[in-house]
């Protein structure tokens, strides 16, 4: 078959994986002119649709705007941080001003301390190498933080382009289309702004006569234990409503099972509470230290699920962590999942992750 492109991104039509850029239905490809199921859909049904791209593809797919003025706007899970946050961006965007938006702030619990939220991505984004001008804890699903974030972009890209940076997975689409109705009170913008013709891989949607907000493709990272788990699990461990606190006092030698995704247990110190904040609907199973291993071999997918079947055939084993917590309020975060905080510190515990996923400590935002 003599190469086809998409008349709207200019991507090579391919007709084997969805997932991947130039993508349409094997039916059309009689057509004079073919779009991408991308395009298609951001022409006819106002809707962005994520195109997944390696972390060096893209890269080298970008060359052709490091070098151009503009600001950018890096998306990022507030319930995997470290998942999302792109360390190489710099490298990727070159010296290009930069705000952090963490989105899905409306589902954690109100007595999440805001400040200490604020500082403690501004201190991961400076441990990912990112300098950041501003963050912004937002809701892409709900609008909220929407409009001050707004009001940002406009005084930060001082007349110049605005790039939307994210991985997949992270909320991107229904962000740009919050951002677009807030920046320009037009809810159809996208469609009404359709241009063929447009760089591989990216969406513009005019701003004003002169400057775009572009869209780029969801950057892969497989640190997102997004990629690990079925859709079936995700559903599961993604939060749909607000973090209800779960609090179990525990004694020494006693072991909490997050599903059979995640164990933390509890080795040397006075009893102690420790509050969990993950998806209302993942189970969180007590048991002794000394039966926890054995209950894993036994019941991991059954008692302790997720994971399902599908998703046994890819998560790495659990690796451990152990930590000695300091004296003062501590999460422990479990990246994809949540946190569990523990009041007072001083206690040893150790953290069994998928192998590959660090956990993190942070000082308590509640």
């Amino acid at each position: 078959m003599t190469d086809r492109y998409c008349v709207g991104c200019g991507a090579p039509i391919q007709t084997t994986d969805p997932e991947k850029a130039g993508y349409t239905p094997a039916s059309v490809l009689n057509n004079d002119t073919i779009l991408c199921k991308r395009c298609f859909r951001l022409k006819h049904y106002n809707d962005i649709q994520d195109v997944s791209m390696t972390d060096s593809d893209f890269l080298a797919m970008v060359s052709q705007i490091r070098d151009k003025p503009g600001l950018v706007v890096h998306l990022v899970d507030i319930f995997d941080a470290d998942g999302t946050m792109i360390s190489s961006l710099p490298r990727i965007v070159g010296n290009k001003r930069v705000l952090l938006a963490a989105n899905k702030t409306d589902l954690l619990p109100k007595s999440v301390n805001r400040n200490s939220l604020t500082k403690w991505l501004r201190s991961a984004a400076k441990e990912a190498g990112i300098a950041v001008e501003g963050v912004y804890l937002i809701s892409s699903q709900k609008g909220y933080g929407i409009t001050e974030l707004s009001t940002a972009i406009e005084e930060e890209r001082a007349g110049q382009d605005v790039y939307i940076v994210g991985t997949t997975n992270v909320g991107k689409s229904t962000f740009i289309n919050q951002l677009i109705r807030n920046t320009t009170g037009d809810s159809n913008v996208i469609t009404t702004s359709y241009f063929p013709g447009t760089t591989l891989g990216f969406i513009e949607m005019p701003l004003d006569n002169e400057t775009a907000m572009i869209d780029t493709p969801g950057i892969v990272n497989m640190q997102q234990i997004a990629h690990y788990v079925s859709d079936h699990d995700l559903k599961i461990i993604k939060p749909k409503k607000e973090m209800k606190p779960r609090v179990y006092q525990l004694n020494s030698q006693q072991t909490l099972y997050f599903g059979g995704l995640a164990r933390i247990d509890f080795v040397k110190g006075e009893r102690q509470s420790f509050v969990c904040y993950f998806a209302n609907d993942l189970t969180i199973h007590r048991t002794k230290l000394e039966n926890a291993d054995n209950l894993l071999t036994k019941h991991k997918g059954e008692l302790l699920s997720p994971p399902d079947e599908k998703t046994l055939q890819t998560l790495p084993e659990l690796t451990a962590q152990t930590h000695k917590l300091p004296q003062e309020d501590i999460d422990i975060v479990l990246p994809g999942l949540g946190w569990v905080a523990v009041p007072g510190g001083g206690v040893t515990v150790t953290v069994h992750t998928p192998k590959g996923f660090q956990t993190s400590l942070r000082k308590s935002l509640i």
